[in-house]
């Protein structure tokens, strides 16, 4: 027995000596595979390139900006900052300087959104973000204002964000109820309303007592301009656009 609890023993103490091994090996391969970030603000996107080749790194150019203190083409910030250890094969995204301001940021208020991007684009500048408003005393399409203004200067991003005048909103009404109505009277309103009359399908008659329920062969009874209306599929109250499509189910 106490030969046993020997081996036992021996055996929990190889075991353990196998784990701290197998974790200090892992240790070792993971910090490995790891290398600190070079400075790369100054540089060139190619010299960058180059400098990281050793370290399996690799660089991406995500934005570029006016720099009155940079010299175009050479690269203005870093993330990560250098120092900090990253794996291999870890992209560092870099922005761009684009030198000093040269370009005059042209006026394209009022003009209509496809001739401000083509103006925009002529001066070497590049549309930013478009924002759509409803203003019904002005064209449809048509630039309302601009970011950065006309004229700007010490302007960082080369691009021009621009707010449009949207397309009109369709009318919109307040839905009635048309119950206990005619479906011919209801369909001539709706048409002038500029709405439409959708799927009318027949309610089930109630069964009345003391008289036999209709049987599956009678033929169903077919909708008319007679018929009355016993509910619609848009609440009364509701806003509906023009050109919407009301259900309703008839007797």
């Amino acid at each position: 027995m106490r030969q046993f609890f020997r081996m036992l023993l021996l055996a929990l103490v190889l075991l353990t000596v196998a784990l701290i091994s197998a974790l200090t090996a892992m240790q070792f391969a993971i910090h490995g595979r790891e290398v600190a970030v070079p400075k790369l603000v100054g540089m060139t996107p190619s010299e960058a390139e180059r400098a990281l080749v050793n370290s399996g790194l690799q660089v991406a150019v995500e934005r570029q900006f006016y720099s009155p203190d940079i010299p175009e083409g050479r690269i203005m910030t870093q993330v990560p900052a250098p120092g900090v250890k990253v794996r291999r094969g870890w992209a560092i995204r870099v922005a761009e300087s684009l030198g000093p301001q040269r370009v005059a940021i042209p006026d394209v208020t009022n003009q209509s959104e496809r001739v401000a991007d083509l103006t925009v684009r002529r001066r070497g500048l590049d549309i930013g973000s478009v924002a759509q408003v409803n203003l019904p005393d002005a064209p449809a399409g048509q630039v309302l204002s601009q970011s950065p203004p006309a004229k700007a200067s010490r302007v960082s991003v080369p691009k021009i964000s621009l707010l449009v005048n949207g397309p009109p909103e369709p009318p919109a009404y307040v839905m009635p109820s048309f119950v206990g109505q005619p479906l011919g009277s209801v369909t001539v309103t709706l048409q002038d309303a500029g709405l439409k009359v959708g799927k009318v399908t027949v309610a089930a008659a109630a069964p009345v007592e003391g008289q036999p329920s209709p049987t599956p062969a009678e033929p169903a009874v077919q909708p008319g301009a007679a018929s009355m209306i016993v509910s619609q599929s848009v609440e009364a109250g509701r806003k509906v656009s023009a050109g919407a499509m009301i259900d309703f189910e008839v007797r």
